[in-house]
């Protein structure tokens, strides 16, 4: 009744806000307007990869998926990154846990490069990228991505993503492609409700029913322990897999267009999504209590870590408008507002564990603070916004458009059901203000382009523009516990400091930087003749941090015979290093044999830094060389081949954790006598990405049987490094160690196939899609980068696995469709992590790779209800 309420509540306050009445109700909705025949693929206009008015898919030089709303809304996952990984073989969206704050803000890549190297635009304009930079151990370390999720499928008209460079026409981070997302201008009302949730059995993973006891009464030891705490216990099992009915989903969204004048329009969405957490965590074996043979052994729920998705309530707001002005020019807007409240789990501490040992209870015993230990809690409050306005029109034969855009992105870290173990329990917080990141962007952009004749050639389109832009990067310290190294931080304690699982940002973390950059861009579109298309542009850009840059691309398009076509293009590229990059800065002091030392991430000019060998960042440069083929031989059918080679010279990376003698002998020959550990970010490796895209459709004549429309997409991708660099200081020092080289030649998938299939008659429609996952490659640790595949005791590879999703529809009444399906409705799991051994205890309860590039959660069921007015 309350989930109900709370639907009818905010449909209705969507609707007033818009049409200044309260929503009818659903059944009341009339009949749509009968739709029109879908267009031939190869026939829809794009804006994307070009500034010409009347370009097609199929006559672009440069390969482009254009990915219609229809699409996007047949799917149970209603979170727009997963919903590409289902329909893009180059997109890749692991989804990853206990990485902290990405738990709560998940990045993707294209291409299999990073995901800081695609550009995603909004209507055209730039997106701002989130305040998070992933550091643990995920896909895209190191990196800052838009958070697409931040978008609701409904509010999207179709999404375009250019797989090819494109630095030279929209600048910074265009490397791998550009993703840009049209927002709805329709008229008309649209709601609809999803709820699901997912049933499955983890693979590999036993249903424990309790622990194995002797004949003394006392657990069985099957692994035992110089340190009896870390004994393996043996478990009893069902001999069956673990069954799971979690992570409830409701999600409830309205579209609203209304048309103003002639040509203007005002689109409204607003979505609301409620996400339970998931748990695939095995039991924890583990001894849990510090006395031999505790009886609590006997009762604890072995699946006490939280190893999944994390808890998300997220609200969405898009507007999306437009304003005749005269009959030459027209004034736009569009904004969106979200807020995410998540939460992500992190390492359970043991009853045992030093970290929950309370020492104001006593200081020569072990008394734990949590009796049966503890799951600290990254709680994770985002606030996202931004706000376009511009007009546009035709003067003087000249397009023109001036926009300005503002955006900004707000994570506020608490920590939650922990404690800080140097102040001793009852002095310490149980929940901590940990501080907070904040990224802003405002961009000011002048385009303008005309058609003109040009030595006889049969079209030819000229654009040019300017751009400034202002980039900001904040940190805020959290309150004094989140980061304060207590009276128990010394010997004979030495108990670490800071709230735990995340200690808080400190007051010398704290920083508020900016930037600013200038461009400018010349672009030239034309039809040679019915045969041959050329296009070549070139942009400048200076910023205030690290200089300036030239990029230029040619690409070129030759049809001898209709239908049949080579394309193919050249061009440079570059990616500005982030305000984050240069100066996010975390430390934390830990005591180590009595001494308090620095451990943590430095910003480049940092003394710690700049004394290791650091240099300012310099621009990531790209050169990027694509060719390949699009036939069009028959109505109905497209088919695009397309080769490309990308090379990076001077890649920004996070370095390792740089430790030893040398180090230390390094810092204090500076004067810094408090540090032990540092790392930073360099500009560490130059790398070549090569690859091959195919891309098909087709869409059969009607006949009896029905409508059907199938759709395929294959994806093969290799990375390899070429050269390294090293610190003149630190000769012998590795700074780009084999595990995170490895994430990034092996640890996304080397290919990736998809394949679907649209039908439709009468009042029933389906869905059916399926996607196979190539293999990724797990590195063992080793501190020889020279180690090959396989060469470590713990390395692991992942093996391919399909996913299969399916959809069926069905419209009972005339503006009404329900809807019933299954994501992954095969329960597929990637391959089960070995555990002990080489691969140590961990593993027996997180029993999946974060690295899964279609996560490990099992099979989702879901049903949707949509109405249009």
């Amino acid at each position: 009744m309350l989930i109900s309420r709370k639907i009818g509540l905010f449909l209705g306050v969507s609707a007033i806000a818009v049409t200044g009445a309260p929503a009818p109700l659903l059944a009341q909705a009339p009949a749509p307007q009968a739709a029109a025949a879908e267009p031939d693929e190869g026939a829809v206009i794009i804006v994307t990869g070009t500034r010409r008015t009347d370009r097609t898919v199929a006559d672009s030089t440069v390969p482009i998926d254009v990915i219609g709303g229809e699409a996007l809304a047949r799917s149970g996952f209603t979170e727009t990154n997963k919903v590409l990984n289902q329909l893009v073989p180059s997109f890749n969206f692991p989804q990853p846990s206990l990485t902290d704050g990405t738990d709560s803000l998940r990045p993707a890549s294209l291409r299999g490069l990073s995901p800081d190297q695609v550009l995603v635009l909004v209507n055209g304009k730039r997106r701002h990228a989130s305040a998070l930079l992933n550091l643990n151990g995920s896909v895209g370390r190191g990196s800052s991505a838009v958070d697409l999720n931040e978008i609701p499928p409904i509010a999207i008209e179709r999404i375009e993503v250019l797989r090819d460079g494109a630095a030279s026409q929209y600048g910074s981070d265009a490397i791998a492609g550009v993703i840009n997302i049209q927002l709805k201008k329709a008229s008309g009302i649209t709601g609809t409700i999803t709820y699901g949730q997912y049933d499955t059995n983890l693979k590999g993973v036993a249903d424990v029913t309790g622990v194995q006891v002797g004949a003394n009464g006392l657990p069985v030891v099957v692994t035992p322990s110089s340190n009896s705490s870390n004994d393996i216990l043996g478990l009893t099992t069902t001999g069956k897999d673990k069954h799971r009915s979690d992570g409830e989903i409701i999600t409830v969204a309205t579209n609203i267009g209304v048309a103003l004048g002639a040509k203007g329009y005002f689109n409204f969405t607003a979505q609301y999504s409620d996400r339970s957490p998931t748990n695939r965590s095995g039991a924890d074996p583990r001894r849990q209590y510090v006395t031999v043979g505790d009886p609590n052994e006997l009762t604890f729920d072995r699946y006490s870590h939280r190893y999944g998705d994390g808890k998300a309530r997220d609200y969405n707001f898009f507007m999306n408008s437009a304003i005749d002005l005269g009959e030459n020019f027209q004034l736009y807007s569009f904004g969106s507002y979200g807020i995410r409240q998540a939460n992500g789990a992190g390492f359970y501490r043991r009853s045992n564990d030093a970290r929950n040992r309370d020492f104001a209870a006593s200081t020569t015993s072990f008394v734990p603070f949590y009796p049966n230990g503890f799951l600290p809690l990254i709680v994770s409050d985002i606030v996202d916004s931004s706000i376009a306005v511009g007009i546009k029109g035709t003067l003087a034969d000249w397009n023109v458009d001036l926009s300005a855009v503002n955006g900004a992105n707000r994570l506020q870290y608490d920590v939650a059901n922990t404690f800080n173990t140097s102040l001793g329990g009852k002095n310490s917080p149980v929940r901590f203000d940990a501080g907070s990141l904040r990224s802003g962007q405002t961009s000011i952009n002048l385009d303008v382009s005309r058609d003109v004749t040009f030595g006889g050639l049969k079209s030819v389109t000229f654009a040019a523009g300017a751009e400034y832009r202002r980039d900001a990067f904040r940190i805020t310290a959290g309150d004094v516990g989140s980061y304060i190294n207590g009276p128990f931080s010394v010997a004979p304690f030495n108990a670490a400091g800071g709230s735990q699982v995340f200690p808080g940002f400190r007051p010398n973390n704290a920083l508020d930087v900016s930037r600013h950059s200038v461009a400018g861009y010349v672009e030239l579109d034309a039809d040679i003749n019915d045969q041959i298309t050329v296009q070549a542009a070139g942009r400048y850009e200076h910023y205030s941090d690290f200089g300036s840059t030239v990029n230029g691309k040619f690409a070129a398009r030759w049809e001898p015979i209709k239908g049949y076509a080579l394309r193919g293009s050249v061009s440079t590229g570059f990616r500005a290093p982030s305000l984050a990059q240069q100066f996010f800065t975390t430390t934390s002091t830990n005591n180590v044999a009595g001494q308090l030392i620095e451990v943590g991430t430095f910003g480049v000019a940092d003394p710690v830094a700049v004394a290791l060998g650091s240099k300012p960042l310099k621009a990531e440069k790209s050169t990027n060389f694509s060719v390949g083929a699009a036939l069009n031989p028959f109505h109905g059918l497209n088919l695009t081949i397309d080769y490309y080679n990308i090379k990076i010279r001077d890649r920004i990376v996070l370095s390792e954790n740089l430790t030893g003698a040398a180090v230390v002998n390094l810092l204090v020959g500076a004067g810094i006598n408090n540090v032990t550990s540092a790392r930073f970010f360099i500009n560490g490796i130059d790398t070549r990405t090569q690859g091959v895209d195919v891309v098909a459709s087709y869409r059969l004549p009607e006949f009896g049987a029905g409508n059907f429309n199938l759709s395929a997409g294959f994806n093969r991708n290799t990375t390899k490094i070429l050269s390294r660099a090293v610190l003149p200081s630190l000769p012998g020092l590795l700074l780009f160690g084999r595990t995170e080289s490895f994430r990034i030649t092996d640890g996304q998938p080397r290919d990736k196939f998809n394949a679907g299939v649209d039908w439709d008659k009468g009042i029933f429609s389906a869905t059916v899609r399926t996607t196979r996952y190539g293999e990724v490659f797990l590195a063992g640790s080793s501190a020889a980068i020279t180690v090959p595949k396989g060469g470590v005791a713990n390395d692991f590879t992942l093996s391919p696995k399909w996913i299969t999703d399916m959809e069926v529809r069905v419209k009972p009444l005339k503006g009404m469709e329900v809807a019933v399906g299954a994501n992954n409705v095969f329960d597929v799991y990637p391959d089960r992590l070995p555990a002990g051994g080489a691969f140590g205890s961990n593993n027996f309860f997180l029993p999946y790779s974060s690295l899964s590039p279609f996560g490990f959660n099992g099979r989702f069921l879901y049903a949707r209800v949509t109405v249009h007015y």
